[in-house]
């Protein structure tokens, strides 16, 4: 393993979307400090890819297909964890996507597949691991919100609501598990260089070079990588954070400052 704090030594992950950006910058962060790490997603190949980057570090990693709307695969996740780990610490519910649309011209189809993936998820993931969670004595949940949950967007009207579902969802869980020792928190990033960007820029039927360089008009003058958002969530997961809970943590090189 490389380098670390081995702040999560002893500690279960679990995060959805780890087969790439965000997700996959997570996973394997969370493993070099020491956690035992379960990658979720629906690409099979490059999620067993980031298990595999695990394992080549010297880190613990299984992968698991899931359909993360879907409420059996949902519960496939959290057994077939702590059937391997043995119980489940640590939620990062990280899976999203986004369909750039306004109301005309959004498809019910693509509207339900958002709300599915990017707020469902979240209601089913956590009903079913917070009682994994309870038994080991509290937890702490993260989930992916945008900074579009706190401010509008142009033709992204699926995107921006989930995202502002995803942030009163985390308020109201805080308040709910907090007797139980349960954090939950979410972190909102700026656009961030994953293939969620790209596929936005072919949404809009826009050149990807020029899309990156209006989005890096913000304070910093940069768009966010994976990494960076990843040191993020690093910091709600640990004990950095032990009296945070029901936070909205922006990472967005002030975006929307």
């Amino acid at each position: 393993m490389s380098e670390r704090n081995g702040s999560l030594n002893g500690k279960t992950v679990i995060i959805t979307g780890g087969a790439s950006g965000i997700g996959r910058a997570s996973a394997i962060l969370f493993a070099d400090e020491g956690a035992e790490v379960a990658v979720v997603d629906i690409d099979s190949e490059n999620g067993e890819k980031t298990a595999e980057m695990i394992h080549t570090k010297g880190g613990k990693a299984i992968f698991i297909r899931a359909d993360i709307g879907n409420s059996e695969d949902c519960k496939a996740v959290i057994s077939s964890t702590v059937s391997v780990f043995g119980g489940v610490d640590i939620l990062f519910n990280n899976a999203g996507i986004i369909r750039r649309a306004d109301v005309l011209d959004h498809s019910e189809e693509d509207w339900d597949l958002v709300m599915a993936v990017n707020v469902r998820s979240i209601f089913l993931l956590s009903k079913f691991a917070i009682p994994e969670m309870k038994r080991k004595g509290g937890g702490a949940i993260i989930n992916t919100s945008s900074g579009w949950g706190l401010v509008g967007g142009p033709k992204a009207v699926s995107y921006c609501a989930s995202k502002g579902a995803v942030v009163q969802m985390t308020r109201a869980m805080a308040i709910d598990h907090g007797n139980s020792n349960i954090r939950v928190n979410c972190v909102c990033p700026g656009d961030t260089d994953t293939s969620m960007l790209k596929k936005e820029a072919v949404q809009l039927n826009e050149d990807v070079a020029v899309f990156y360089k209006d989005a890096a008009d913000r304070p910093l003058g940069r768009i966010g990588t994976p990494e960076e958002i990843a040191k993020a969530v690093l910091f709600l997961a640990g004990d950095n954070s032990s009296f945070v809970t029901g936070a909205v943590l922006v990472v967005d090189g002030g975006g929307i400052a």
